[in-house]
């Protein structure tokens, strides 16, 4: 952990002659950017596996009609199948997986007030008149919402939300797009589940809305860059 804060320190110098004391904040946002640039050809095979299994459906409904009745069977040939194609029905969540490490670390540096036995230097970093290691009950405390810090709460809360439509319409395009779930066989009945997974999938994007109104700062900073990322990549990906 003391080498991380060593290393958002060290960008944070080299970034300070750009953005003077807000350097600690653009240091963070150039994080999460590396990060989700090494994440990024993860997110690509990601989307040829969702292009893949969408491709798939109407084998797979095939596989359902012929062995619908011996579900022990069905799987087998569904595996089989992901297998022969090359398709992992686990690849969409890898690139989520692989920043939650990232995203911890940074929100363990900016929650503690001493890292490796001395003082913590990162937490007298701010954005503008908000400490990044503030969270947003702690600015609504101090100066209330229309407060130097609540108002940069507040800011990071708007370009959040923004993004999160701005994914959830995206989320509801791509799935309009997909074919329909196949019936499962002799009742005529949808995979059990899958329907509702369909209708929580959109919403997804606001969970970082409310996340980012409870963490730091710097790690609703890594949130907000990360889908703002997301939202852009997706819609080159899959549009």
């Amino acid at each position: 952990m003391a080498a991380f804060a060593a290393l958002v320190e060290h960008l944070a110098d080299l970034l300070q002659p750009l953005f003077g004391a807000s350097a600690a904040a653009a240091a963070v946002v150039l994080f999460t950017a590396l990060v989700r640039l090494l994440v990024h050809p993860l997110s690509r095979a990601a989307a040829r596996g969702q292009k893949a299994r969408a491709a798939l459906q109407p084998r797979i409904a095939e596989l359902r009609r012929r062995h619908g009745r011996d579900p022990e069977r069905f799987q087998r040939a569904l595996l089989e199948l992901h297998a022969a194609e090359k398709v992992s029905p686990l690849s969409g969540c890898l690139p989520g997986l692989c920043q939650l490490p990232a995203f911890f670390l940074l929100y363990q540096v900016f929650s503690r007030s001493s890292i490796g036995g001395e003082s913590n230097a990162l937490l007298s970093h701010r954005l503008f008149a908000a400490p990044l290691g503030g969270r947003w009950a702690d600015a609504l405390a101090e100066g209330g919402p229309a407060g130097g810090a609540g108002l940069v709460h507040a800011g990071l809360l708007a370009v959040v939300a923004v993004v999160a439509l701005a994914g959830y319409r995206l989320t509801r395009r791509t799935m309009d797009r997909q074919p329909p779930a196949p019936a499962a066989a002799g009742d005529g009945e949808r995979v059990p589940g899958l329907a509702a997974v369909g209708r929580i999938m959109p919403f997804m994007s606001f969970f970082t809305l409310v996340t980012v109104a409870f963490v730091p700062l710097a790690a609703g900073l890594y949130l907000a860059t990360s889908a703002a990322w997301s939202t852009v990549e997706r819609a080159v990906l899959y549009g």
